[in-house]
């Protein structure tokens, strides 16, 4: 039976011309380098967005954000209408929970077994019975192709493998939005495409709201419903990627993907 990927949190729908996050003239600094500079944009539900840009444009620190691993210096964030900044420490827990992340770094705790690491958050979090959690962790499992591992700590797998558990992990909090920070970029390059197909089926097979930010120009182009171009922390360019790939109107953007593609 596939894995149930449904959001735990009542999500918009996902026709919905109302955005389900939101930057309203979002500033953040870190000492004297302005990051983001007065930047705002909206993603509607179901959407699959990818953030490209040079290295420094501010792309990650917008997830940092969202997972309110960073607090921004002014401006509004929201997310499904439920305030993260500014808001009250209750208030931006309770908007925390609709997001799930994937880092660079796997992250996994490796004193816990591949299952543990991903029933941990949804029992002590969600409240769902460890059975419950059991349940829906090994269906996860299947999903990312790790059906025989649970019983494995992650120093047994593969850095591939290892970043296939973080993504299960991520999705058995049942999130609206999933944000994928550069996930390939610690990999060898044979296990990246491992990790990309199992994106690129999340991508085709669910409604999870996804921000990715990534330098694999083709797997942007293959998921996304529009990219985002950023520089010196603001959207110079967006569009659907048959637009910024093959016709981009700015030049920074055109020598911008001439470096990568």
């Amino acid at each position: 039976m596939p894995a149930d990927l449904s959001p735990a949190h009542t999500p918009v729908p996902a026709d919905s011309d109302s955005p389900l996050i939101t930057f309203d003239n979002v500033t953040k600094r870190f000492g004297s380098t302005t990051v983001l500079d007065d930047l705002c944009f909206s993603v509607r539900p179901g959407r699959h967005v990818t953030l490209i840009g040079p290295s420094g444009s501010g792309k990650t620190t917008i997830l940092r954000l969202l997972m309110t691993l960073e607090t921004p210096d002014s401006g509004t964030i929201q997310v499904n209408g439920d305030r993260l900044f500014p808001a009250a420490e209750r208030e931006r827990r309770q908007a925390r929970k609709k997001i799930g992340m994937v880092f660079q770094q796997f992250n996994l705790f490796p004193n816990m077994s591949v299952l543990r690491n991903i029933t941990e958050a949804p029992v002590r979090v969600l409240g769902l019975s460890p059975d419950e959690a059991e349940a829906r962790a090994k269906e996860l499992l299947d999903l990312v192709g790790l059906a025989d591992r649970t019983d494995a700590k992650p120093a047994q797998l593969s850095g591939g493998q290892q970043q296939r558990v973080a993504i299960a992990r991520a999705l058995a909090m049942r999130p609206q939005v999933l944000l994928l920070d550069e996930v390939t970029s610690a990999l060898d390059p044979e296990l990246v495409a491992g990790v990309l197909d199992v994106l690129r089926d999340i991508a085709t097979t669910t409604d999870i709201t996804m921000l990715c930010v990534t330098h694999e120009m083709n797997f942007a182009r293959d998921i996304s419903d529009e990219v985002m171009m950023f520089d010196s922390g603001k959207v110079i360019e967006s569009g659907p990627p048959e637009k910024i790939f093959a016709g981009p109107e700015h030049e920074r953007t055109r020598e911008f993907l001439g470096a990568v593609l």
